[in-house]
């Protein structure tokens, strides 16, 4: 049976891995190296450089190298955060025809999945190169804190590189199982995963084979990268204040830059001084000559560590919210776990080590932790690795929008997965025939405030009164956490259903902000929520009073028609007036009112013996108004 290889697809530099005889081991590339940069090239005669030989031309071309695609992956080209990149990196990116960010090359425009699909075909040469055999199936890592979106981005360009990508998974939680392969005792760790371009934070119980992810949190847009920009921005200031010039708007400068930055940040986790010597830097053109300036600039550990102070403090939030959903509080991990190379810094490590009040645990390679654990992972679906359970959860939130604008979630985040979840829900107004199902997925309350990931109808449904059909929308996320969502009107058994492609993915920032939205704003979604739950309860029980009032308003006396008709009137002004305790007041006035019907009818039929009292039609009460409305399927 041929091998499935496990592979650590990240922003700066991939890794492969395979199981061989029980323990994973991790594949050397054509260079000697056991990691590969990710970065793709395009040359003026046409040829493509993937990895070690891209980096090394980078420099003399630099509109032609793509690097750092993984943060660009099922994202929006309009994404503010997409806007930002394009400023920091010498290549250009484009706007792609279902509007998201695509980058131009050789030539050509390319998909970021395209891009990556170009690296995951150097890990799967890589892999075939020391196994002499074909390699067609791979388990891919993503920062656990993708969404559905970047997932599936992920996953499409292992397609496009020839891998049936039989599963998805985790960073920080591959990372967990290299790390806990071996051991046998309960233990609650924390994978604090700092790379390239991301960051994760992950909190899991592994024991007796059993890995389960209690919570997750994290930036999609937070790495080495972003350490890297900082030294590259401290050093075009430095050189502006000295020589007058602005070396950000020269590429090939920018990217000597970029490599030197990144070269004294790596020299700076062991060496306390680096010098950065960059010899005919620019030129200065005065009086028709030309004057070469050269940039020479010396810096300190303690120089980087004040520059990149705030990008360390910005792991440490995602790292409060990982315990509180979890359960635990620092005290409670009984060891954490670095991943990511830029774990090394002398300073990350020290932040670690003050926040969860230990010292992080060094025993595994950072840049080839997830790689291995990916490779287990393959292992335990090709049924070489025995008695290993792998448990993972999703990270944000799902639902759909409801009636008011309403977020009703049918997923909650750091739910485990794969997971399924059916409710059923009903039209909204008499006769409806078509209702339109919009996915969301965040966490805030009211459905705009969160990011709509897609949107599908189900149509032909029977005309009825409002409340009667019952739809049934299930979502379905599988072990890769991509989502799936259907809808099915359980009277004709007519089903759609949407699987959220990449095009419909959400930003880093939106993710970011929609968990700090929720806390900030907490008081106005209450305010909101309340306010739309009040208008929907209005609503419903306006239009069932003024139909019990059409079908029975002759059996009350005038003045009781005329007090219920006015109490009608003073609803619908409630629910124009948008006042939510107003709104409460109006249902309950008009409650009253409606009652005394209720009792009038029933006294009237009880005088005339004429049945032994007839039910008036029940208020539509437990069904939730949406664009279709919610039926209380509670068991």
């Amino acid at each position: 049976m041929a091998k499935v290889i496990g592979i650590d697809l990240g922003t700066t530099n991939s890794c492969v891995a395979v199981m061989d005889g029980g323990t994973p081991k991790v594949i050397e590339n054509s260079e000697g190296a056991r990691t590969t940069p990710s970065i793709v090239a395009f040359t003026k005669d046409g040829e493509r450089l993937i990895g070690q030989p891209a980096k090394r031309q980078a420099v003399t071309n630099p509109d032609n190298t793509v690097f750092a695609v993984k943060r660009l992956i099922g994202r929006r080209f309009d994404d503010p955060l997409t806007q930002k990149d394009t400023e920091l990196v010498p290549y250009t990116i484009t706007k792609g025809k279902n509007g998201d960010a695509w980058v131009k090359a050789g030539g050509q425009d390319y998909s970021p999945s395209q891009i990556s699909a170009f690296t995951l075909q150097k890990m799967k040469e890589t892999a075939e190169a020391y196994l002499g055999e074909t390699v067609t199936q791979a388990v891919i890592t993503v920062p656990a804190y993708f969404n559905d979106a970047q997932r599936q981005a992920t996953k499409d360009a292992g397609q496009i590189a020839g891998l049936e990508v039989l599963r998805i998974i985790n960073e920080p939680t591959a990372a967990a199982l290299a790390y806990g392969l071996d051991k046998q005792d309960g233990k609650t760790i924390a994978v604090y995963d700092l790379g390239g371009g991301t960051f994760d934070i992950s909190v899991l119980e592994i024991g007796d084979g059993v890995f389960e992810v209690k919570s997750t949190n994290g930036d999609t847009f937070l790495g080495g990268e972003d350490f890297d920009t900082v030294v590259v921005e401290y050093l075009a200031d430095k050189f502006k204040a000295k020589e007058n010039m602005d070396l950000r708007g020269d590429k090939l400068a920018l990217q000597r830059l970029k490599e030197a930055a990144e070269k004294a940040k790596i020299e700076l986790s062991s060496a306390q001084t680096t010098e950065i010597n960059l010899p005919f830097i620019t030129a200065r053109m005065e009086g028709g000559s030309t004057t070469p300036l050269h940039l020479v600039e010396t810096i300190t550990r303690a120089d980087l560590e004040k520059l990149v102070a705030g990008l360390i403090q910005r792991t440490l939030e995602p790292c409060k919210k990982a315990l509180a959903d979890a359960g635990v509080s620092a005290k409670d991990i009984d060891e954490v776990v670095l991943v990511g190379g830029m774990t090394r810094m002398p300073r990350v490590r020290e932040v670690v080590k003050d926040f969860f009040g230990k010292e992080p645990h060094t025993g595994v390679n950072p840049d080839e932790v997830v790689a291995m654990g990916a490779a287990i992972q393959a292992g335990v679906l090709q049924g070489d690795v025995k008695d290993v359970l792998l448990l993972d959860v999703t990270p944000l939130s799902l639902g759909i929008e409801t009636l008011g604008g309403i977020m009703t979630r049918m997923i909650d985040r750091n739910t485990t997965i794969p997971t399924k979840k059916s409710q059923v829900y009903s039209t909204a107004e008499d006769n409806q025939q078509a209702v339109t199902i919009r996915v969301f997925q965040g966490e805030r309350e009211m459905a705009q405030d969160n990011k709509m990931l897609g949107q599908f109808d189900l149509v032909g449904i029977p005309p009825a009164r409002r409340g009667v059909p019952q739809i049934e929308v299930t979502f379905d996320i599988d072990a890769n956490g991509i989502v799936n969502v259907s809808a099915k009107d359980k009277g004709t058994g007519k089903e759609q259903q949407i699987r959220i492609q990449a095009s419909g993915g959400l930003s880093d920032a939106d993710i970011d902000q929609m968990v700090r939205d929720a806390e900030k704003f907490a008081e106005e979604d209450k305010k909101r929520r309340a306010e739309a739950e009040a208008k929907n309860n209005a609503e419903s029980l306006i239009h069932a009073t003024e139909r019990q009032l059409e079908e029975n308003g002759e059996k009350i006396d005038a003045a009781l028609k005329a007090e219920i008709e006015a109490a009608i009137a003073e609803a619908k002004t409630a629910v124009e007036s948008g006042n939510a305790d107003e709104m409460t007041a109006k249902t309950q006035a008009l409650t009253d009112k409606a009652m005394k019907m209720g009792q009038a009818i029933y006294e009237k039929e009880q005088a005339a013996a004429s049945s032994p009292g007839a039910e008036a039609p029940k208020a539509d009460d437990d069904v939730v108004d949406a664009e279709f409305s919610e039926v209380d399927d509670t068991k």
